[in-house]
């Protein structure tokens, strides 16, 4: 078993393959979300989440460095952010589609109590937009686990 202090349990880094790097920076910077200064131009952009960070990169470089074949489908993957309320969710939803996002679920009542939609980036990543009872957001919008 690894040294527990070596691997924590967290997420550090998320990369998000994608067919054209600047269609996917002009769709994330629609939403709001700004590149951080190492971001390194025509190559990769960065995205500081608040103790971990989003990456934008080639999908077919992400595939070669992960030593993998892409087989071009989904990758089993859900991205999520949480919100509080489902005017929030429904505001989000708009925002992205608005941006050129799919909408594939709108925002609805869920059985687990909560409301939530999801959005297709123009790389086809879903992200569930969502509000969750079960788990309160702090000030700073991060969720906390009880």
């Amino acid at each position: 078993m690894p040294d527990q202090a070596l691997f924590a349990q967290r997420l550090s880094l998320l990369t998000l393959g994608v067919a054209d790097l600047e269609r996917a920076i002009a769709f994330y910077a629609a939403l709001g979300w700004r590149r951080h200064a190492s971001s390194v131009e025509g190559e990769v952009a960065f995205y500081d989440l608040g103790g971990s960070v989003l990456a934008l990169w080639s999908r077919a470089a992400l595939a070669d460095d992960s030593g993998v074949v892409d087989g071009g489908g989904w990758g089993g993957v859900t991205l999520a952010h949480n919100v509080r309320t489902p005017a929030e969710v429904d505001a989000v939803l708009a925002a992205a589609e608005a941006a050129g996002a799919r909408l594939a679920r709108p925002g609805a009542p869920t059985a687990w109590g909560g409301y939530s939609g999801v959005f297709v980036d123009p790389d086809g990543h879903p992200w569930e937009i969502a509000v969750n009872p079960g788990w309160p957001l702090d000030d700073d919008g991060r969720v906390r686990l009880g």
